[in-house]
């Protein structure tokens, strides 16, 4: 999930058919925070070769000659063998890469790769041929047939070196293949799997989750602001305990699912992100670099969690591998703008528990059926209304093969906001991290190493859930009815009012 890139309830096609054409101004300003929301979702979620891989240059030589700082094990002879279908399906994710431009270059590439392998034999040949004793000028014709071979070879592996790494940087381009399921087209495309609870019906005049916030002493916006600039927060008296009390509870629930706790670092490499399908160089990317260091501020700790595995090999029997994490998360929400931004749905720093799995391709499917059950399983439980989407393929980014989203309704926002994501990357990112596993013998024979798949699901973005919390539980008298799963970590209270947060000061 990229809580950042937020999006209001997008229903497809034919569920936005069947209302009624009363499109009001909400409607509206709903559209435009998916579009915006869209577009840096692509900026943050994309393929690594959007811009060029990192190539690192060969020390004393006046003309680098590029070599990459890591190759993703794609599949070029399945591009070359479906080149119609897979531009096709690029064309439905609007991913911008040219699948021919690919396939001529992979043809070049193995011709070129052929002609270093006969230039290599012959090598061979000239070096058995000067065994043993023989007349000077016959060895001295030897060694410059040997010489001239040499220097062929280096020639023509520049130009196989340079080959790879422009193949390498257009194959990236082309993204996963997508589930047949998928709505085509933009976000507004996407598809209502189902739909639970209903907008609460407030007698009063509905205040907004900063109002609430501040009147109830949970948000510090000013010192934030002071001592960090802007979409900073300080979480103060009860909204810290509110955060710590969904962290809490959310690990409870996914560590009861089978799934083993981590906190990971904050730090990760750039080449680790780009593995996972992220720009940290784009430019209006949503990382954050750290100057003159490989390391970034990451933006998930799918990230991280993606990174456990990342080039080791497995036992089928080991799998499914479930992992969970509890992280900070950064984002630069560049090109961010509007009434969104304000209060704590888009900050630049927050918390999340995130799901992580590693699979067979046979498991993945049902897999992320698990996972969206386990996301409704929670956010109906907290007693929130919500929408299920099946999102459209131009909001796939580059890894997700199919991605499910939960927008949960937001009365003062009079919209409906994205909480969570669940998405199956099958083996994009897989190949790229080189993560495999070893399929179980079949009548005492092994089998050959095949690619994982990966999914990745968000259980408790918390910035917002407090606002979901805040708004749709609020009181007439400016207190907030505290949900009952949540309540054993809140030391029992079960209503936030202004008397109670004053007695805490």
């Amino acid at each position: 999930l990229l809580p950042a890139a937020s999006r209001a309830a997008v229903v497809g096609a034919r569920v936005l058919a069947a209302r009624p054409s009363a499109a009001n101004s909400a409607t509206l300003r709903a559209a435009a925070v998916r579009r915006d929301g869209a577009h840096r979702a692509r900026l943050f979620c994309a393929s690594a070769a959007v811009k060029e891989p990192e190539v690192a240059a060969k020390a004393g030589t006046d003309a680098p000659t590029p070599t990459l700082a890591w190759k993703a094990a794609i599949d070029f002879k399945r591009i070359k063998e479906n080149p119609d279908a897979i531009q096709a399906n690029a064309n439905k994710r609007a991913a911008p890469c040219d699948v021919a431009k690919v396939v001529s270059t992979y043809d070049r590439y193995q011709a070129l790769n052929r002609q270093c392998d006969e230039i290599r034999e012959k090598r061979n040949a000239n070096a058995k041929s000067m065994k043993g004793k023989m007349e000077a000028d016959v060895r001295a014709a030897l060694v410059e047939e040997g010489k001239a071979l040499k220097d062929q070879l280096a020639a023509i592996e520049g130009d196989l070196n340079a080959l790879e790494v422009e193949l390498q940087v257009e194959g990236q381009k082309i993204p996963n293949d997508t589930h047949p399921d998928v709505p085509i087209g933009g976000e507004e495309m996407a598809v209502l799997r189902r739909e639970v609870g209903a907008k609460r019906d407030f007698s009063f005049e509905v205040a907004n989750h900063v109002d609430i916030g501040e009147r109830l002493g949970m948000f510090d916006f000013g010192t934030g602001s002071k001592v960090c600039g802007s979409r900073f927060v300080y979480l103060t008296g009860a909204g810290a305990m509110l955060e710590l009390a969904l962290i809490n509870w959310a690990m409870q629930k996914v560590v009861s699912k089978g799934f083993k706790p981590m906190v990971v670092p904050d730090l990760v490499r750039q080449t680790t992100m780009e593995k996972c399908g992220f720009q940290p160089r784009a430019e209006n990317t949503q990382v954050y670099n750290i100057e003159s260091s490989e390391l970034c501020l990451a933006g998930t700790a799918e990230i991280l969690l993606g990174g456990v595995y990342m080039d080791e090999v497995v036992d089928e029997k080991q799998l499914p591998i479930k992992m969970a994490a509890f992280s900070h998360c950064f984002r630069t929400e560049a090109g961010a703008a509007g009434a969104s931004t304000r209060g704590m749905y888009r900050l630049h720093q927050f918390s999340k528990v995130e799901m992580f799995v590693v699979s067979t391709p046979e498991q993945s499917d049902e897999l992320h059926d698990e996972l969206i059950g386990i996301e409704e399983e929670m956010y109906r439980e907290l007693g929130f209304h919500f929408k299920v989407l099946d999102m459209s393929s131009e909001d796939l980014g580059a890894p997700a093969y199919r991605k499910f989203d939960i927008e949960a309704w937001m009365p003062a926002l009079e919209r409906y906001g994205e909480i969570s994501s669940a998405s199956n990357c099958t083996d994009y990112q897989a190949r790229r991290l080189n993560i495999k596993y070893r399929p179980n013998a079949v009548d005492g024979k092994k089998q050959p190493l095949a690619h994982c798949h990966t999914l990745n699901a968000t259980a408790c973005a918390v910035p917002r859930m407090i606002i979901t919390i805040l708004e749709n539980f609020q009181n007439e008298d400016g207190s907030v009815n505290v949900p009952e799963p949540l309540q054993p970590f809140m030391g029992g209270l079960k209503v936030l009012t202004p008397e109670i947060v004053a007695e805490a000061k």
